[in-house]
């Protein structure tokens, strides 16, 4: 019999020639990171087992109240600045020069296939994208990895998602993995590893591989892999830190399901609150007004991301009635905006434009909704009250969506404003 991505890489990384679903492995983890909001219980914890922290597989990275908003997260913040200069860790990323953590990780080349890699974040299953095995653990189990460099597992079930043919214009990663869950339910993947294939996932570019994978956690998913390709090889040429060896399934490895997808019938999909499997095409909520678009998130705020929305943009003008508020997920990505005049597009028409940090996706600051509050948003997660006010409403969908929906100010399928 053979086996998953899942099973091999757990298996490998635990000293086992085979594994299978539903044992129990320790493995040897790759790199274990923490941001500014786990991190501060992380520390804690750690400096009960008066050790060491193993300082090439840790990695610091604030990004959700970046900067501090308040006393509270000026302290969390502080706990992390503190515990890297303590111990000299080498893999701190202060303000200035880093961002959303998911993407930094990724761009200073700590993800590559065949790794195994936790993250203090539950959106660590990003690093799917690089086939990888990305998952998100508690602060504690982050603590006793930063001493061990090791934890244990539950070695999940995988199951196969096959999306097949062309897709149409102005449909992204985001609206596959928006598509699929709308179709299996945001516990259809409970603790399972969501493996892609299919030649509409080939053609994709990383980032909107990454859309993918980051959202395996919205259908319960442990990790969300797609099989390394050329695309992935190229990206960490001169990037990555050390040797990798990628990973791939047995073509007799065994699957819990099998689902299959037409890549031409998947449209510009919007997630309606409060739940990202509550879904429904763009084009069928044009009546549905928007207070506020939000562009960025480790989900949607690479360079492929702003290009898309600044294509809608160029030369239109956000609607009075509406804010649009634009983040870069990190410091690269935001200086290539610069270069390519994206920037100054989003300005021009009349959107905002902030340094790098997660602030909105969870709630936390620059855009906060109020009472009553509609947010289209390019982020990963529309539950009650995740923007602010528990009476607002978030609507998940792509850039190219939430841009079109700005200029509208309703929600609006881009293909309407050409």
């Amino acid at each position: 019999m053979g086996h998953t991505v899942a099973e091999k890489i757990l298996g490998e990384r635990s000293g086992k020639r085979a594994v299978s679903p539903g044992e129990i492995v320790e493995a040897e983890i790759d790199y274990v990171m923490v941001n500014d909001v786990t991190g501060l219980p992380a520390f804690q914890v750690f400096e009960e087992f008066g050790v060491e922290p193993l300082r090439e597989r840790t990695v610091l990275i604030p990004d959700h109240y970046v900067p501090n908003k308040d006393v509270a997260s000026a302290e969390q913040a502080r706990a992390m600045h503190d515990f890297a200069r303590r111990y000299a860790m080498p893999n701190y990323f202060p303000v200035g020069t880093c961002g959303v953590c998911h993407q930094t990780m990724i761009e200073e080349g700590f993800v590559a296939p065949g790794r195994l890699i936790i993250g203090a974040d539950s959106h660590t299953c990003s690093y799917g994208a690089l086939g990888a095995f990305g998952t998100g653990v508690g602060s504690t189990e982050a603590a006793s990895a930063m001493a061990l460099g090791r934890l244990w597992f539950k070695v999940p079930e995988s199951q196969r998602f096959n999306v097949e043919g062309e897709l149409k214009r102005h449909v992204m990663g985001k609206d596959i993995i928006l598509h699929i869950i709308g179709d299996i339910g945001v516990d259809g993947a409970l603790y399972k590893a969501m493996e892609f294939y299919g030649s509409a996932i080939e053609s994709l570019s990383l980032a909107d591989r990454i859309s993918i994978s980051n959202m395996a956690i919205e259908a319960g998913g442990k990790a969300g892999i797609i099989p390394p390709d050329e695309k992935v090889f190229q990206y960490l040429k001169g990037r990555v830190r050390g040797d990798y060896e990628p990973v791939y399934a047995d073509r007799d490895a065994e699957y819990s399901e099998t689902f299959e997808y037409d890549a031409a019938q998947i449209p510009p999909t919007v997630a309606k609150p409060h739940l990202p499997s509550n879904t429904a095409p763009a084009s069928e909520l044009s009546h549905i007004t928007v207070d506020q678009a939000y562009l960025g998130s480790c989900t949607n705020g690479r360079i492929e991301d702003l290009r898309a929305a600044a294509a809608i943009l160029r030369g239109r003008k956000v609607s009075p009635d509406t804010r649009m508020i634009v983040v870069p997920a990190t410091k690269e990505v935001y200086e290539q905006a610069l270069a390519e005049g994206l920037i100054k597009t989003f300005l021009d028409a009349n959107a905002y434009v902030s340094g790098p940090t997660c602030g909105a996706c969870l709630g936390g600051y620059m855009g906060v909704l109020a009472a009553g509050e509609r947010c289209i948003s390019s982020t990963n997660r529309n539950f009650i009250g995740r923007m602010g006010h528990k009476e607002s409403e978030v609507y998940l969908a792509n850039p190219a969506v939430v841009a079109a929906s700005a200029v509208m100010g309703r929600i609006t399928d881009p293909g309407e404003l050409e």
